[in-house]
């Protein structure tokens, strides 16, 4: 492909990312290749360099077409793409946008402007402001400074890069050492992870679809944030155990494998198309423990749900994603302030529901991938307020006697960060029911 058509490519994904909003980027271009095999892979990288370019950084493209008088829409922002983020020349996008076959049009006087405006310019310009800077809503620049104060900036940046490939080892069939030795053989390079005993950090972006660590259920991809915190539930052989918010199993995998298959696990959710996608991968990975269940009753759980008899239930709930944005940054620019209200009500929903089937003794561990305090410290708040039974058991702790490490990010609850720990950003709370380990108050 041409320059010329690998931009016309771009400016068409751009316009489908944001004509169908309900669906991620990476599966957007991932039809759009299968229906293009002709597209090489220099021709895909480059046709993504310039789309997640636009995703990331759409915020101070804007601010650089409005200050030109260009409009913001896929063909401007890929054209600020292009020359702030490539380096293009105004020679260069005369000659890839001249109108030929799958090439763009012609650039026009406005578009002409703007390249000379741009040139020797980069994304930053200390005129903009944080959000800006930042690439959020500016509506969400509040909320994001009360989450994460003088770290704000640092953490901001940090979101706007691009977040590594993450493996959870299955401990079921094998250890760290014996996958990082098979991808060394595979050509690929792997490291130990900081935090999770499981996890391997792969150098790069890897395509591991042929890969036999995935194909024979030895690893699955899992960034460590969510690894640890399936490690923080302190789930045990014999365990009777509930995925709350199971989706593709993810966490399921990773509670049966600390639970040495040993023990009942109900994986549960409201879709029935997320678990489905869970059973070849529970197969693959020889767990054996686990069985499906759909949410559907008035009180938010399954028919027949056993309240108050299982040791564990773990509420990986369903949020803004603010802490995922490094993997799916068109989804910043999909948030609304609403969305914030409908999220903080179903959380509540869920935890008062999830909370009927915990035992004495036992423990619920909330869990959100988010890094507003909203979703995380203020739900759980609002929750203890609510159930006197339940208390907060300190992060520290769990951490301590599940990592055999010092915690570094947290006292009370657990908050993984981007910028200061390299994971998504995450949220983790484990709650003690009346009788269970020892209490800790909020009031530390």
């Amino acid at each position: 492909m041409t320059p010329g058509a690998r931009a016309a490519a771009a400016i068409e994904l751009l316009d489908a990312v944001e004509a169908d909003w309900k669906r991620p980027a990476d599966a957007l271009v991932a039809g759009w290749f299968r229906k293009r095999r002709y597209a090489g892979g220099g021709d895909r990288r480059a046709i993504q360099a310039i789309l997640y370019t636009v995703l990331r950084r759409r915020a101070q493209i804007d601010w650089w077409l409005d200050a030109a008088g260009r409009p913001a829409d896929s063909r401007g922002r890929a054209i600020g793409a292009l020359l702030l983020g490539e380096g293009w020349s105004m020679a260069d996008l005369d000659a890839a946008f001249d109108g030929g076959q799958y090439r763009p049009a012609p650039l026009d006087e406005a578009e002409h402007a703007l390249a000379e405006s741009l040139a020797g310019k980069e994304f930053d310009d200390p005129a903009q402001p944080v959000h800006v800077r930042g690439n959020i809503p500016a509506w969400m620049e509040e909320e994001f400074r009360m989450a994460l104060g003088d770290s704000l900036e640092r953490e901001l940046a940090a979101l706007m890069g691009t977040a590594p490939v993450d493996l959870r080892v299955n401990s079921l069939k094998t250890t760290r050492e014996a996958v990082a030795g098979l991808l060394a053989a595979e050509e690929i390079e792997s490291a130990p992870m900081p935090f999770s005993p499981l996890g391997l950090r792969l150098a790069g972006r890897v395509n591991l679809a042929s890969s036999a660590v995935i194909r024979d259920g030895l690893a699955e991809p899992q960034d460590e944030s969510s690894q640890v915190a399936a490690l923080l539930t302190g789930v045990r052989p014999g365990d009777s155990v509930v995925d709350f918010c199971a989706g593709a199993g993810g966490k399921t995998l990773a509670l049966a494998a600390a639970m040495e298959n040993r023990g009942r696990i109900v994986a549960c959710d409201t879709s029935t198309g997320r678990l489905a996608r869970a059973t070849p991968r529970l197969e693959r990975a020889g767990v054996t423990i686990a069985e499906t269940r759909i949410l559907e009753g008035e009180d938010g759980l399954w028919p027949g749900a056993e309240k108050g008899s299982y040791d564990c239930v773990l509420v990986d709930a369903p949020c803004s994603g603010t802490g995922t944005w490094r993997r799916h940054p068109e989804a910043r620019w999909r948030i609304d302030s609403e969305n914030l209200i409908q999220f903080a009500a179903l959380q509540a929903h869920i935890l008062k529901a999830a909370a009927r089937l915990v035992a004495p003794g036992g423990r619920l561990v909330y869990a959100v991938c988010s890094l507003l305090t909203g979703e995380g410290e203020g739900q759980v708040t609002e929750f203890l307020h609510n159930a006197p039974d339940f208390n907060a058991f300190p992060a520290r702790k769990a951490w301590a006697d599940r990592l055999g490490s010092d915690c570094p990010a947290g006292d009370v609850f657990l908050r993984l960060r981007p910028g200061r720990d390299g994971t998504d950003g995450f949220f983790v709370a484990v709650l003690a029911r009346d009788g269970g380990r020892t209490p800790m108050l909020l009031a530390q």
